[in-house]
């Protein structure tokens, strides 16, 4: 196109620039895409939930004990005390054997042998302990077999809980825990005005504590008569606890 052309039309695209311009505004804008909420869709919202926690507690006799007999000897020489030590130990295991029932269980126990020493370090003799232990639910007769163990004296009494009476414990207590759980949770909910609740998750775990009743001084060897009346062992007590924790979620309306 010529310049003079373009000067002819230029005019005219300048006159008609306001009126596309009052178009543009004149046009409406495409509506907006409405929210969820404003197309009647409910807001997300998460419901309350509580962590709580219930625990049912008892006290329980210990049913098991387990007895340790032991003796210890002096000599100038290492392998004469140990020699002595090793038949009193092997004597003693063979004799509380063979007059234990089956509800008793024997096995030797700790072996040592150490040095005696002057203050310059020098060894001046040898000394050595061993020990035969007694394990069993039968208090009586393993009391009755310690009592005739001979060269061996008592050197110590240790009672515990069972396994087999642990979990017959905490089974008993599980019921107990789990309504107190679900009590609680009742209370929480109805405290925060909440109807009801679900529970959402759940954790259990058990635990114990043991009270020793009797643990004797070890008693010198010969002191205890072969002919002596069994000794009267009294079992403490094991706190056996089942806890239940977890997490429930609380409801406007019932389940």
């Amino acid at each position: 196109m010529s310049l003079r052309a373009l000067l002819r039309t230029a005019p005219l695209a300048l006159a008609a620039l306001p009126l596309l311009a009052a178009q543009a505004i004149a046009q409406p804008a495409p509506p907006d895409t409405p929210r969820p909420h404003e197309r009647g869709e409910p807001r997300g919202q998460r419901e309350p939930r509580l962590t709580l926690q219930a625990e049912a507690v008892s006290e329980v006799t210990q049913d098991k004990v387990q007895i340790t007999l032991a003796t210890e000897i002096e000599g100038a020489e290492q392998a004469d005390v140990s020699q002595r030590l090793t038949k009193t130990v092997n004597d003693t295991l063979a004799a509380v054997k063979g007059k234990a029932p089956a509800s008793v269980q024997v096995r030797t126990g700790n072996y040592r042998l150490w040095p005696n020493t002057d203050r310059d370090g020098k060894i001046t003799g040898w000394r050595g302990r061993g020990e035969v232990v007694l394990e069993s639910n039968d208090l009586p007769a393993a009391s009755k077999l310690a009592a005739e163990a001979g060269a061996m004296s008592i050197a110590d009494v240790a009672f515990s809980l069972s396994r087999e009476a642990r979990e017959a414990e905490e089974k008993r207590l599980l019921g107990e825990a789990a309504e107190a759980f679900r009590q609680r949770a009742a209370d929480a909910a109805k405290a925060f005005g909440f109807a009801d609740y679900r529970i959402r998750s759940i954790d259990l775990s058990g635990s114990g504590s043991v009270y020793p009743k009797y643990q004797p001084q070890m008693m010198r060897a010969g002191v205890a008569d072969a002919a002596a009346a069994p000794l009267q062992f009294e079992a403490g007590m094991a706190t056996v606890t089942v806890t239940v924790q977890g997490e429930v979620v609380l409801q406007t309306s019932g389940k």
